[in-house]
């Protein structure tokens, strides 16, 4: 058989939507643990943004001491770090919900891996410094346009509370994976926030302002909320940290298999604390049996499992995963259901047909 380059097939991005474009990463296919930018996921709000980078400038403004702005070559020039993690849409596995919920209808690959370097935002806010009375930083994008539920402009616009926004490992990045960020993901800087589901991770940063209230901005009070009702908003809830989560990427849901040995694999993540284990079930979660773990010091990035499994009964089998973490976390059974589709982190689970 030809191994030639011209004859390797390739995944692609799964297409959700064209304008703005969205598109999700084909997780069940990616074995490699840092993502390629041509498959890294993609989540837009509005078109992309028009702006000329070579004259970007960042300004730090509100409740500081000294108000400043920003040079990308200043920026390059302060101590860089580098974080190795998950970005996580908050919709990821929307389509997975029932009873169903409106909006993007995102599978299992609303999610990507990579390594990112910028500059902590702390270091920067260093040198224009808080007042006393800060409560929250605001982050507003260059990305704008009108709302289903609004004729105004709106800007992509999120807060961080002063504690997350001055975590170490909270950065304003310039690079992916070793190279100047893609344009379709940030560039010139986007905002990291480890941890935290990717909306916090505001792209295209067109400036930063420093608050003493709540802010109230639609991509903040209104969507990114847990509504645990579907008629009226009592308990809701602000969606911020990633669910514990797994995923198993091979073999492929409803596929057909000959009698034989497998391996079955996966990934599974957190947003606090690390996964300490996955467990499998290939008799629809009667039994469990526990996976073998690649090692990972790395604090925010999945951590990769695999189980040997003896297929050789024919028969249908449901397959499911469960992580646990070091905080005690587990997958639920079932998800918390939310009108919106966020957070959607239940066990697991395939079927397949060996034969």
């Amino acid at each position: 058989m030809d191994q030639s380059p011209l004859n390797k097939v390739r995944p692609y991005l799964i297409t959700k939507k064209l304008v703005p474009e969205n598109q999700e990463t084909p997780i069940h296919f990616q074995k490699c643990d840092n993502v390629y930018e041509n498959l890294f996921y993609r989540r837009n709000h509005f078109p992309y943004p028009k702006f000329t980078s070579s004259f970007y400038f960042l300004p730090i403004e509100g409740l500081v001491y000294t108000p400043r702005v920003f040079s990308l070559q200043e920026i390059y020039s302060f101590p860089a770090k580098t974080i190795n993690l998950v970005l996580e849409c908050s919709g990821n596995k929307r389509e997975l919900f029932e009873p169903k919920v409106f909006g993007e209808q995102w599978g299992k690959g609303a999610m990507s891996q990579g390594i990112w370097k910028g500059v902590s935002l702390r270091s920067l806010m260093k040198y224009t410094e808080l007042l006393d009375i800060a409560k929250e930083i605001v982050f507003e994008g260059y990305d704008y346009g009108e709302r289903s539920d609004s004729n105004q402009l709106h800007h992509f616009s999120r807060s961080l509370p002063i504690e997350k926004a001055l975590d170490p490992d909270t950065i304003l990045a310039y690079e992916y994976n070793h190279h100047p960020i893609p344009f379709k993901h940030g560039f010139p800087l986007r905002l990291i926030v480890p941890g935290w589901y990717a909306m916090a991770s505001v792209k295209w940063i067109k400036k930063i302002i420093v608050i003493d209230h709540e802010f109230k901005g639609p991509f903040q009070a209104v969507d990114y909320v847990y509504y645990p009702n579907k008629e009226n908003d009592h308990r809701k809830a602000p969606v911020n940290s990633i669910h514990i989560n797994s995923t198993i990427q091979s073999p492929l849901n409803m596929q057909v298999l000959n009698t034989g040995v497998y391996e079955i694999n996966g990934i599974a993540w957190t947003g606090s604390g690390q996964i300490t284990t996955v467990e499998i079930s290939i008799d629809e979660g009667k039994t469990w049996k526990t996976c073998e773990l690649a090692s990972s010091t790395e604090k925010y990035a999945w951590v990769r499992w695999k189980y040997k499994w003896d297929a050789l009964k024919k028969g249908e089998y449901t397959i499911k995963s469960k992580a646990t973490d070091s905080l005690g976390n587990i997958q639920p059974l079932k998800p918390i259901w939310n009108r919106k589709g966020y957070g959607y982190n239940a066990i697991d689970c395939i079927k397949v047909k060996i034969e």
